[in-house]
């Protein structure tokens, strides 16, 4: 979820109400009651509170704060009837604060609310970062030196996460140690099947190919969980990562298949393009890069770790046309997002059955 946006021009940046909107009527609040939490609790806020909402993002309705020359981004749970794990607003807030002390690049927390009387969810308030959001780095006007500076900086930033001590950074209670790959395919077969609108074979296929292939590894690494390069706000002026955005799936887990969640654009989006002409790295340059990073040889399973992330995304794809139909969906596009469940599942499946065409 972006939490500004600009244009791909870095010396063109868009006002900030391109990216904002008036309040939905569905994620309206008390802006008294807000008002009153920002006095008590967000260290050095004072003035008139003015909300609006973001207008970008899928999962929590996220609303930019302003109070004069003081910016803050607030994140809430959505309203409304809640898949059990998802929406995790207190688990964003605990990894977030934890990481700023790392050389992960993320906001600044002040401050959370569980008490839902407040605007009637959990939120949090953090620091709102100036930047520009990349959502479409191969079909965007950069040039090659850019895209390649671009990808490679995604790739340190992950790689930074990843050799993070998450003890020393008092995470060790994040998450379990071991199994994250084993948990994660039977939450998302589950989340899959609970929000499922339409028949789907290849989500039937990948649910019983992944769940019975799982490859022996006890790696153990914070993980973002959605890592992709449109979640991180870039330096309005330079290729480098200012934060890292929307940390709801983070835990304790498999690094490998963290780091190939940010890498199925290769066998999805960038499949049929000529990366090499854009300056972007070749899938195998790319792993080879974050291998030398974080001191591997190379990735064994490579192709499962993608299919099942691939797999992921359908099952995330498919949550929100099901928040469509229900009404909560937190994005104006999350109909279209939805819509597309059904080939982000066949994808996935090709990545095992190479027989599939995709054409």
């Amino acid at each position: 979820m972006p939490f500004c946006r600009t244009k791909n021009n870095t010396n063109m940046q868009q006002s900030e109400t391109t990216s904002t909107i008036e309040v939905q009527e569905k994620h309206r609040i008390d802006g008294a009651l807000l008002q009153e939490f920002m006095e008590d609790c967000v260290e050095g806020f004072s003035g008139k509170l003015t909300i609006r909402e973001f207008s970008y993002g899928q999962s929590n309705p996220t609303y930019m704060l302003t109070s004069g020359n003081q910016r803050y981004v607030m994140r809430r749970k959505p309203p409304g009837q809640l898949l059990k794990s998802a929406h995790a607003i207190d688990r964003e807030y605990k990894v977030i604060s934890a990481l700023k002390s790392t050389n992960v690049p993320v906001p600044k927390t002040y401050a959370i609310c569980t008490d839902v009387n407040v605007i009637g969810t959990c939120f949090y308030i953090m620091e709102y970062v100036q930047g520009r959001v990349i959502a479409d780095i191969a079909t965007g006007p950069y040039s090659n030196e850019d895209r390649a500076q671009i990808f490679d900086t995604a790739n340190s930033v992950v790689a930074h996460l990843h050799n993070v001590d998450f003890e020393a950074t008092g995470l060790s209670d994040f998450g379990k140690h071991t199994g994250y790959v084993a948990r994660q395919i039977k939450l998302w077969s589950a989340q899959y099947e609970y929000t499922k609108t339409d028949e789907n074979p290849y989500m039937d296929n990948l649910i019983e190919y992944l769940g019975n292939q799982v490859p022996e590894d006890d790696s153990c690494t914070i993980v973002h969980g959605d890592l992709q390069i449109a979640n991180m706000i870039f330096d309005s002026q330079k290729n480098e990562v200012s934060a890292v955005l929307d940390w709801e799936l983070s835990t304790l887990g498999s690094p490998l298949a963290d780091f190939a969640y940010l890498c199925r654009f290769y066998r999805d989006s960038l499949r049929n393009i000529d990366i090499k002409s854009l300056g972007i790295p070749s899938e195998r340059e790319y792993v080879d890069l974050y291998c030398e990073r974080t001191g591997r040889s190379q990735i064994s399973n490579w192709d499962f770790y993608l299919a099942f992330n691939i797999f992921k995304m359908a099952a995330i794809q498919q949550g929100i046309a099901k928040r469509v139909l229900d009404g909560t969906a937190a994005s104006q596009q999350a109909a279209d997002v939805g819509a597309v469940a059904y080939q982000t599942a066949k994808v996935a499946w090709a990545q095992i059955d190479k027989s599939v065409r995709l054409d």
